[in-house]
């Protein structure tokens, strides 16, 4: 990785981590909304690989490739939370979400069915289901409240690995303990759809081929899973 005057070939490091970048850069992607380019992510991460090379300490014991990996990553999320796609008025209605379905588990002492969340937000189901898809699709608004994480995956339970995102950032409600617990509690599809999503790394199109529903219902269903753990985890802080 070095020139004939001893100092770091850049180009060289960037042809030899860009596989590492790209599958990063994929392993993201499909999980985001079809808006976001893959280039563009591919781009940020060669920026973060930069970084790394300007950043990286040998002395500090760990190795290049994982520091590189962990920067990488960072500079996406980076790159995305700039973006700040999600609406100001979604952002309230997702805060308006939780606290709603928060108040009917309380009130219920159970799940609440989407008629009944829509009661409580005093909106047709048709317009729930609307809400559900747009903040589904804003879902890395949970980056921009809890900040870079530079970790690949958090195990939440036996059965359950959740890959870096939003449940991750549920996590900073509860312990994985009760994160696991809360996902118990979800109604059988919902917990299923998880599983699926990040367990078994399906995209939107291939859990809804598992459930017999089309991507943009499996949207709802992901919006609303993470809104009820959210819910469940701040009823229990």
């Amino acid at each position: 990785m070095y020139t004939a005057q001893g100092t770091i070939d850049r180009s060289q490091v960037i042809e030899q981590y860009l596989p590492m970048v790209r599958r990063q850069a994929l392993a993201l992607r499909v999980r985001l909304p079809s808006s976001v380019d893959l280039d563009d992510l591919i781009q940020a991460g060669i920026v973060g690989l930069l970084d790394a090379l300007d950043r990286f300490d040998a002395g500090q014991g760990a190795l290049f490739s994982t520091y590189a990996s962990q920067r990488v990553r960072g500079a996406m999320i980076d790159e995305l939370r700039s973006r700040d796609w999600l609406p100001r008025s979604v952002r309230r209605a997702s805060r308006e979400l939780n606290r709603a379905i928060q108040r009917l588990q309380h009130r219920l002492g159970r799940a609440p069915s989407e008629r009944e969340i829509a009661g409580e937000l005093d909106i047709p189901l048709d317009e729930y289901h609307r809400l559900l898809y747009d903040v589904n699709n804003g879902f890395i608004e949970a980056y921009e409240e809890n900040g870079t994480d530079e970790t690949s995956a958090t195990v939440v339970s036996d059965e359950v690995t959740m890959t870096a995102g939003p449940v991750e950032a549920l996590l900073a409600f509860g312990e994985r303990e009760a994160l696991a617990a809360a996902i118990e509690e979800l109604p059988e599809r919902e917990k299923l759809l998880l599983a699926l999503y990040y367990q078994e790394d399906l995209n939107l199109k291939e859990v809804g081929a598992v459930l017999g529903v089309g991507e943009s219902r499996v949207c709802q269903l992901h919006s609303q899973a993470v809104s009820r753990l959210r819910a469940t985890l701040a009823a229990t802080a």
